[in-house]
């Protein structure tokens, strides 16, 4: 079992993404934004990190350089809807391990859990 941290602002989305994580066995951690995602990265120390990329208060690119930062080595996959070049380019520079996009593969998130966590 894997500890999840799941950042989505669209609740929605959000509880699909934690069902699917917990149908695989996984513990799930859930935040709203970027900024309420760096405070429970702190206090819960997940396995990984699945975030969304456009949301208020603090973006997934903004989240994951804030965290590397501050020395977080964990894997981070963004999951989003976006395909542009530059955000993609802008996610290798912050430190992202990966980019997926929505809607998800619920077998492709396992495994990629499974594997990088």
């Amino acid at each position: 079992m894997k500890r999840v941290l799941a950042v989505d602002d669209t609740i929605t989305f959000r509880i699909m993404l934690s069902n699917c994580l917990k149908g695989g066995g996984h513990e799930v951690i859930e935040a709203a934004d970027g900024k309420q995602a760096l405070e429970k990265l702190r206090e819960t120390q997940p396995d990984i990190v699945i975030t969304d990329l456009n949301m208020p208060v603090m973006d997934g690119l903004d989240f994951i350089e804030a965290a590397r930062a501050e020395g977080r080595s964990l894997p981070m996959l963004l999951l989003t809807t976006e395909v542009a070049e530059s955000l993609k380019q802008r996610a290798r520079e912050v430190g992202a391990t990966g980019w997926l996009t929505k809607p998800f593969d619920p077998a492709q998130i396992l495994r990629l859990v499974d594997q990088l966590a």
